[in-house]
């Protein structure tokens, strides 16, 4: 039986951070475990231009705790009114890694999203004239789609038809949720990955429904039933290159979960890594560890994977994390999977 793993230091390549004193308290969670980050631009008001994301960037740097090492991987929130010279500067700079695209309304934040995509299309062009990667979040916000069918009818209606008309646009489809995307990006021609998320790894719809419902694991894209979440662990544990970690690690306080009209995000940046490496265990590929969490993401967008190293070791006794995280602005419960976990960061 494996009682440790060490693989290359990890990163998670879809995060939230937010602003300000929940920043400041949450940043260190990431930190403890993951080299670099991308960090997702839905603040309010959002991060729409090079000088929005390097004055974001500054805060995060100011914020990081002395003698921690990270590193915040800028995007951009695409509007409507983004501009591409703007896009392409911030790229040529390093300042920015990816542009994200929200439909408009179809999570946390997300109102500045695009409606139509014809108004977006010279900000696609020149992305893939200079190989900027786009990151999607994949579902469509119509009233008469179920949400349950959002992310297969995006990939149908919104994504393949762009990727038809526009074969040369770099892609990331994150947060996968369902076969439906694990069969696109698995089976799809071109330049395209796709990110999956520690908690879709472990919960199906029925754990946020049945005995009550459970606002802690209820996020966007919504988890889906068992078979959904059954392919996304074959994906992740398989060592296909075009999958790999992001975490969408989403900081909410408890009064903005646990009401009537509740947020949506699960806040796992503090276990993911033990959480990982109990999947990877269940489904007998420990091996494919280092591949999904610390490889893949780097090879995907242009960097090298880093240096340091983590230890993970696996204990008698079950692990135990904090329940909460208290911030100055209220506690955020951190994600709970329900059973023992005998896996830890050494």
């Amino acid at each position: 039986m494996t009682s440790s793993l060490t693989i290359r230091r990890p990163d998670d390549w879809h995060l939230h951070l937010r602003d300000g004193a929940m920043m400041n308290a949450v940043l260190p969670e990431t930190a403890r475990h993951f080299g670099r980050a991308i960090i997702m631009p839905n603040l309010v008001p959002p991060v729409v231009t090079s000088d929005d994301a390097r004055a974001y960037q500054a805060r995060i740097l100011a914020a990081l705790p002395d003698g921690m090492d990270f590193e915040p991987l800028m995007t951009l929130y695409l509007t409507e009114n983004t501009d591409p010279e703007d896009v392409a500067a911030a790229y040529a700079d390093g300042l920015i890694h990816a542009v994200k695209l929200y439909p408009a309304g179809a999570t946390t934040n997300s109102a500045s999203g695009v409606k139509n995509f014809d108004n977006v299309r010279n900000v696609l062009e020149k992305m893939a004239e200079i190989g900027l990667p786009l990151c999607f979040h994949g579902e469509v916000t119509t009233d008469e789609v179920d949400i349950f069918d959002r992310e297969q009818v995006f990939l149908e209606t919104v994504l393949d038809p762009l990727r038809q008309s526009m074969p040369e646009l770099k892609v990331t489809l994150e947060h996968i949720t369902t076969s439906h995307g694990i069969d696109y990006v698995a089976g799809a021609s071109g330049d395209i990955a796709g990110t999956i998320t520690t908690h879709h790894l472990m919960i199906n719809r029925n754990h946020i429904l049945v005995g009550g419902i459970k606002p802690h694991y209820y996020c966007l894209p919504v988890a889906k039933r068992r078979e959904h979440m059954e392919a996304l662990r074959a994906a992740a544990t398989s060592g296909n290159p075009r999958f790999f970690l992001g975490t969408d690690s989403a900081p909410h306080t408890d009064d903005t979960k646990e009401n009537a009209c509740g947020c949506a995000g699960c806040f796992t940046a503090t276990n993911t890594m033990s959480l990982l490496a109990h999947v990877f265990e269940e489904m007998g590929a420990l091996d494919k560890l280092e591949g999904f969490s610390s490889l893949f993401g780097p090879a995907r967008y242009g960097l090298a994977p880093n240096d340091a190293t983590i230890t993970l070791v696996k204990e008698a006794a079950a692990v135990t994390f904090p329940e909460k995280i208290n911030t100055p602005v209220g506690p955020v419960t951190v994600f709970n999977p329900g059973h023992p976990v005998h896996w830890r960061v050494a």
